[in-house]
């Protein structure tokens, strides 16, 4: 996001003018209108749908579809496709001040979050894999609880300092944010980038290096069972972190400025869109173990 900063008011006073795609013409707007509210409502049932799945389905009452059904709530609870469609439809362009950095901190916020369940969820795997005798020990309801807590938390105070530092920017009385939401990726920096991003994604490597390793030590039948009930979290961790990689790439690039608006979106929609779609499958497969009397790697 970029914005127009003056040295004029400092206050709430102060309106944001979203302009988003600068290049899109205005005949595309309802088009895309209907592509996002289409991936808008896939994002609410698919997520609403693992929640009733989770809750309903016996085989799924495990740590892992525990951090699953937090990692939907989040997606329920918050996207910023919304204000998008307001966008498109509506031609809402303005933010109050405290409407656009309310927005920007639970954007971040729930970013970290989606990166910091996702690490809890390779350790539950790693745990399930290379300490089976220790699993129910070590991952307890007390202890889920704890760490799911622990996560929302850190999440919520990670972004503090960045956004209230944006906050105390000069700014006019109306500022333009050359974006479809509030974001200030430049002022974020790739130091908190790096801090929300990188070091989970090397704790996920880490806990899959272990997992590899003690599934290449047993049978290959059982290597590829265990292989097969934790593919999903790969598949979700390599979405999530290939969509931050667009979002990243097209703004540090020399691209024009719609590229680094449509990276930042990308990143928003793809993952929340895939989650229900790429754990689909591992519920369905779950579930018929359930009643064929078989019992999944990450259930004992």
């Amino acid at each position: 996001m970029e914005t127009r900063a003056y040295n004029g008011s400092e206050d709430s006073s102060t309106i944001f003018y979203l302009v988003g795609i600068p290049s899109l013409p205005k005949s595309f707007f309802l088009p895309i209108f209907f592509v996002f509210l289409l991936l808008y409502l896939l994002i609410l049932l698919g997520n609403a749908l693992i929640l009733v799945a989770v809750v309903a389905e016996p085989s799924l009452h495990m740590p892992i579809y525990f951090f699953l059904m937090n990692l939907s709530g989040l997606r329920i609870l918050f996207t910023i496709i919304s204000k998008i469609l307001s966008l498109l439809l509506l031609g809402d362009c303005f933010l109050s001040f405290p409407a656009c950095f309310l927005q920007m901190y639970l954007f971040h916020s729930f970013s970290c979050s989606e990166a910091f369940i996702l690490v809890v969820m390779a350790y539950d795997c790693y745990v399930a894999v290379c300490h089976p005798l220790h699993y129910p020990v070590l991952m307890t309801p007390q202890t889920n609880a704890a760490l799911a807590a622990c996560v929302w938390l850190t999440a919520l105070l990670l972004a503090n300092p960045a956004v209230v530092q944006t906050s105390h920017m000069a700014f006019d009385n109306t500022a333009h944010i050359y974006h479809c939401f509030c974001d200030h990726l430049a002022l974020m920096g790739f130091c908190i980038a790096m801090a929300v991003s990188f070091l989970p994604l090397v704790l996920v490597l880490l806990s899959y290096a272990h997992i590899l390793a003690s599934v290449l030590h047993i049978s290959s039948r059982e290597g590829r069972s265990e292989a097969s009930t934790y593919s999903s979290h790969l598949l979700v961790v390599g979405t999530y972190y290939l969509s931050i990689a667009i979002a990243y790439v097209a703004y540090s690039a020399n691209l024009p400025l719609d590229f680094h608006i449509m990276g930042n979106v990308v990143y928003a929609i793809l993952t929340p869109v895939l989650n229900p779609l790429i754990y689909a499958e591992e519920q369905e497969c779950q579930s018929s173990h359930h009643q064929n009397g078989i019992v999944c790697p990450s259930s004992s």
